[in-house]
């Protein structure tokens, strides 16, 4: 064969680059190569155009473990699910055209209010303060629930929901949802929540109760669940703002993160227009005065840092943060309306305290009536029990407290069950002293059984009984403090004009 009949060696074409199959081959050792541009795009593409390849795709993506499914659903979505459902969910809101006076536009928002329901100008000042404040969701850090709230039916919670569904941004009105569809909700659109008959719901879905506490504060606002065929922890975005509309007392937890707006029912001749045959323009031109107002004060409401209010804690400071933030920007008397409205509304919840704080009254209230230091956990629980008009004989669906409710609770503020004597007998109970810093840190000094009587020291006196009071109260200052001497055959004093002799039953009694 002749060099002439060797036909020359054409070398084979190389296959074209596969990113998708690159990506897949390094999965193991880089778990995020599948999320490249280039791979993502490449992949919707395939979903369009080739199901099968796809779902092969999926499987080796599976298989990997890097991603949820869902979360792999999501991303190589060629239409955008947050899109879509925004468009059907969330009226459109026409932006006002020209710069708005913010101080004017919170007294039209709160006359809109005021128009609907019945409530006092803290209650209104406060609702449209909130209303402005959705619109500032993306510049603020805490997110305050209105809780929409009365002490019966038929005083306008709804209507009040209703007002401000018409002027919040994003606005979400619902009756129920379930916790898989809320923090789903919460994640794809952000919307202003308003749930209606908040009580019924959280009665049937308790987990909902944590996904509403976590939207709180924003870096903070994240739960994690399980999700897709594989069951992938996936962390959901539970951040925005929320209102709830019920009867009662919410959940102490959810009630501590909240803007209380309290209701009342009409009197006879108080007139108020029905929400459903409101001006839907008006309440339009107000949505797009407050888009406008947001837009152009974005930077000032974020840099704002007004001064807290003195005589809140710590926690109703924080839920009207953003709240003074808007009234700050927004100029006239509108800084000082806010402050005198938190100040009503959370003062008047430091009325109704916490269960917690009712049952550290009650006892401080033993203590002191019965001049004890110590005292057995049964007789203690039976003077609780006793109280016809206390929670605790009806503590537990109709049942009284038990002894180991009373402990588990007690020991929640560092107050534990130990032996203890009184006279002969040991049992176990409590020790007034181990009271006395809980009662200073969570009671205010003005509840009941807060004072007592002037006091001197006690002594021991050379004949007679003696007490174990080192006061007749636990008050750290109490007036003319003299130490007495030790005295003839008479009982030591333990207040003022009075005489005190410590009985076998650890009982003081005054003469």
């Amino acid at each position: 064969m002749t060099a002439s009949n060797v036909s020359p060696l054409v070398p084979e074409a190389s296959p074209a680059p596969d990113p998708i199959a690159d990506a897949l081959s390094k999965l193991k050792l880089d778990p995020g190569a599948v999320f490249e541009t280039e791979v993502l795009v490449l992949l919707r593409q395939t979903r369009d155009t080739d199901p099968a390849r796809w779902a092969r795709y999926r499987q080796a993506i599976k298989a990997a473990g890097v991603v949820s499914m869902a979360d792999l659903d999501k991303l190589t979505s060629t239409s955008s699910p947050k899109e879509v459902g925004s468009a059907e969910l969330f009226p459109e809101v026409m932006l006002w055209p020209d710069s708005v006076d913010g101080a004017e536009l919170l007294h039209e928002v709160a006359a809109a209010i005021r128009h609907h329901v019945i409530a006092d100008p803290p209650t209104i000042h406060a609702a449209a303060l909130w209303v402005a404040f959705t619109w500032f969701i993306d510049v603020v850090d805490v997110a305050p629930i209105a809780n929409i709230t009365a002490p019966e039916k038929r005083c306008g919670k709804t209507v009040m929901l209703g007002a401000l569904a018409r002027l919040s941004c994003r606005p979400l009105a619902v009756s129920n949802i379930a916790p898989a569809a809320l923090f789903r909700s919460l994640e794809l659109w952000t919307p202003t929540l308003l749930i209606d008959e908040v009580d019924a719901f959280l009665a049937e879905h308790e987990e909902a109760r944590g996904i509403l506490n976590a939207g709180f504060t924003r870096d903070t606002a994240f739960v994690i669940r399980c999700v897709g065929d594989d069951h992938m922890p996936t962390r959901f975005n539970v951040w925005g703002a929320k209102a709830l509309c019920g009867i009662g007392k919410i959940a102490d937890t959810l009630a501590d993160r909240s803007i209380p707006l309290r209701l009342r029912r009409k009197m006879i001749g108080e007139r108020t227009a029905k929400i459903r045959h409101a001006n839907a323009d008006h309440f339009a031109t107000l949505a797009g005065m407050l888009a406008r107002f947001a837009i152009d004060n974005r930077d000032a409401v974020r840099l704002a840092r007004p001064a807290e209010i003195e005589g809140l804690n710590d926690r109703a400071n924080d839920c009207w943060e953003p709240l003074l933030k808007i009234a700050e920007v927004a100029g006239g008397d509108w800084l000082r309306l806010a402050r005198q409205s938190a100040v009503t509304l959370h003062g008047l919840e430091g009325e109704t305290p916490s269960a917690d704080a009712e049952l550290l009254t009650d006892i401080r209230a033993t203590f002191t009536e019965k001049h004890a230091i110590k005292l057995f956990g049964d007789d203690l629980l039976a003077v609780l029990l006793a109280d016809e008009e206390a929670p605790w004989a009806t503590w537990s669906k109709g049942r009284p407290m038990t002894r180991r409710q009373l402990t588990a609770r007690l020991e929640g503020f560092g107050v534990k069950s130990k032996d203890v004597r009184i006279g002969e007998v040991v049992k176990k109970g409590f020790d007034r002293t181990d009271f006395e810093d809980v009662w200073k840190r969570y009671l205010s000094a003005t509840t009941p059984a807060a004072t007592a009587a002037t006091a001197t020291t006690l002594q021991l006196s050379n004949h007679a009984a003696y007490s174990d009071f080192s006061n007749a109260t636990q008050v750290a200052s109490v007036a003319n403090q003299n130490t007495l001497k030790a005295s003839s055959p008479e009982a030591c004093s333990v207040v003022a004009d009075r005489k005190v002799v410590q009985l076998k039953d650890n009982t003081a009694e005054y003469f």
